[in-house]
């Protein structure tokens, strides 16, 4: 059992609020993902449960134990860093046996364990050698056995696939995840990437300016986005701003029933859910480009007011030479004063 809760964890330096009034439950065995933009607190946030930093307030709880005062040494977390930080001197199996050793563990014991976690994370056979000559992607497998060989009840991953190449990235986080699912190891992962975290999360928390937008399970958050920000974050979104007029939503190019009170509002629509229409009337959304991906392809269109979106289609070849299309959104949400008015 590895419960992680964090209360009301806030961190300032200087006069900048880094984390405000922080609240989560990690439960047992569940990997969370941190998502958001750069500055949005989430990496401070995990240097404080990893004990990398003090809160200025508020509770860091693991098993109901309070360990916010902890040195990260005898907190009974690990953490992988974005930076692999392995020791150049050693060869891999002393990078993982050094901190078994400093806990004083015995020869057979280090080296079972060590062997052990190698052969988890594919390097089974690598512990003679050297890091350096290791690939990218076996160098963060040792950082991630580095920490695993501990057997810390919170695993902790600071963007760890940040500077891999796309497909090793693809390839690690399913591995990772197996890993994590394996082992039923509670983890607090962060990252800036989405497709990361729809990929790998139970739950994902959508941070900004230090604060929590939303958390939910990837399916939910991506379906059903509470804020302009959440929608415009997870995925490819179009945020349209109009106005609304007798339950009629308006905007050059596009008009759509919306029974919400008069007044501004901002309508969401995916892509894939924004039907379009071959059409020859003025006031037509223009065609701008067309990018074929062979499985779909992405319309880029152009409402009569310069403003511009994104619509799916199955097959590029349907829409060649055509200049116009009407806009049919299938199902798009509406938001108002950074909440959602309405859900089609």
């Amino acid at each position: 059992m590895a419960v992680l809760d964090i209360k009301d964890v806030s961190k300032v330096f200087s006069t900048t609020v880094a984390v405000d009034r922080f609240n989560l439950t990690v439960g047992d065995g569940e990997l969370v993902c941190l998502l958001g933009p750069s500055g949005s607190g989430k990496s401070t946030l995990l240097r404080m449960v990893g004990g990398f930093e003090t809160p200025s307030a508020g509770v860091v709880a693991i098993d109901g134990e309070d360990v916010t005062r902890v040195p990260p040494e005898k907190r009974p977390t690990g953490m992988v860093f974005q930076s692999h930080a392995l020791w150049t001197h050693m060869n891999v199996f002393k990078n993982l046996a050094f901190g078994l050793k400093l806990r004083r563990l015995p020869a057979d014991e280090i080296k079972r364990r060590v062997d052990a976690v190698l052969e988890l994370v594919g390097l089974g056979g690598f512990g003679h050698r050297a890091t350096n000559q290791l690939s990218g992607g076996q160098q963060q497998r040792v950082a991630l056995a580095r920490s695993l060989v501990l057997e810390p009840k919170i695993l902790l991953l600071d963007e760890p696939f940040a500077s891999l190449d796309q497909h090793l990235r693809e390839r690690l986080r399913e591995e990772v995840r197996d890993i994590q699912q394996r082992l039923g190891i509670t983890t607090l992962f962060v990252t800036h990437g989405q497709d990361e975290a729809l990929s790998m999360a139970d739950r994902i928390v959508v941070m900004r300016d230090g604060k929590i937008e939303q958390v939910a399970p990837p399916d939910f958050l991506y379906r059903q986005p509470q804020t302009p920000f959440v929608a415009s974050f997870i995925g490819t979104m179009n945020l349209i701003e109009g106005v609304v007029s007798g339950g009629q939503f308006s905007r050059p190019g596009l008009k759509l029933p919306l029974p919400i009170a008069d007044g501004p509002a901002t309508v969401a629509v995916r892509p894939e859910a924004l039907a379009i229409v071959k059409s020859g009337e003025p006031d037509s959304a223009r065609i701008h480009r067309i990018t074929d991906y062979g499985a779909h392809a992405i319309v880029d269109l152009e409402l009569p007011d310069g403003f511009r979106l994104k619509a799916t289609v199955p097959d590029a070849r349907e829409w060649s030479g055509v200049q116009a299309a009407t806009l049919a959104p299938r199902a798009f949400a509406a938001y108002r004063e950074n909440v959602v008015a309405y859900r089609s």
